[in-house]
């Protein structure tokens, strides 16, 4: 590794597994002391010891975010006294996607959504940013989605949500940018867990059928990309979405690719 990160110090929410996992795994693999955070501490222990292993530096700490101002402020305060001080790098990765449609969502479950997709990332950054301002320095990268542009029939509460931490990209970018603090997004397609065989091709793989990649793809792939916008290779990169989706929101889908090319050359 490159040690792109070396010395940053950064907190990754829902860490515990899969793309907050690999995340975490790339950052500590590139220098920096990183803050695993989930529910779940057998898992976040897990990825902490994994890291270390590997010569890295992490620590875990619970953290259930509820979206209430609290909760949020709760876990900033504690990764900066773990952390020795401060925070160079905040990832708002945590997120629920519940089963159901618009016309099976209850008002709990729009509210449990909303609270831990959008408010719990909205009161961290609230909590976290102050401090980057006035060192002059700091990252945010948020995580939203290819659903919140490319639409399915399923999902709409979750798409909301995406599009909404989107466009709070763009608005704290214009909000903080001139005062140090960069803040850009990821926006990944149709990724595995990382305990699955991304050449496989599951059910849901059928929605990358058509693409460039023509496959589905691994959190390593996102965890490439947020090491990039937090590092200063992407200094001059301000309130972008990255699209990692293998090309699915870019680049029109045909079904059967090799009867558009015979049409075209017929």
């Amino acid at each position: 590794m490159s040690a792109r990160l070396q010395g940053r110090k950064a907190l990754i929410t829902g860490s515990t597994s899969n793309i907050g996992r690999a995340t975490a795994l790339a950052f500590a693999a590139e220098g920096a002391h990183v803050i695993v955070s989930g529910r779940d501490r057998t898992r976040g222990e897990a990825v902490v010891a994994h890291i270390r292993r590997a010569g890295g530096q992490a620590d875990f700490l619970r953290a259930d975010l509820d979206g209430s101002l609290a909760a949020s402020h709760a876990l900033a305060a504690a990764a900066i006294e773990q952390l020795g001080g401060h925070i160079d790098i905040l990832v708002n990765n945590a997120g629920i996607f519940p089963p159901g449609t618009t016309l099976t969502t209850d008002e709990q479950a729009f509210d449990r959504v909303y609270a831990v997709n959008v408010k719990a990332a909205f009161f961290l950054t609230q909590a976290i940013v102050p401090a980057m301002i006035s060192r002059g320095s700091g990252v945010v990268v948020n995580l939203g989605s290819w659903v919140a542009r490319l639409s399915l029939p399923v999902g709409a509460l979750y798409a909301s949500t995406k599009g909404a931490m989107e466009t709070l990209t763009r608005a704290w970018s214009a909000e903080f940018g001139s005062q140090g603090v960069r803040v850009n997004a990821i926006a990944p397609g149709v990724i595995l867990a990382s305990d699955e065989d991304s050449d496989t091709d599951p059910p849901v793989g059928l929605l990358m059928h058509g693409t460039p990649a023509g496959r589905t793809g691994h959190p390593d792939a996102v965890a490439a990309a947020a090491v990039f916008l937090a590092s200063d290779d992407a200094a001059f990169v301000h309130g972008t979405v990255v699209d990692v989706d293998g090309g699915r929101t870019g680049v029109a889908v045909v079904a059967d690719a090799g009867a558009f090319q015979a049409a075209r050359t017929a």
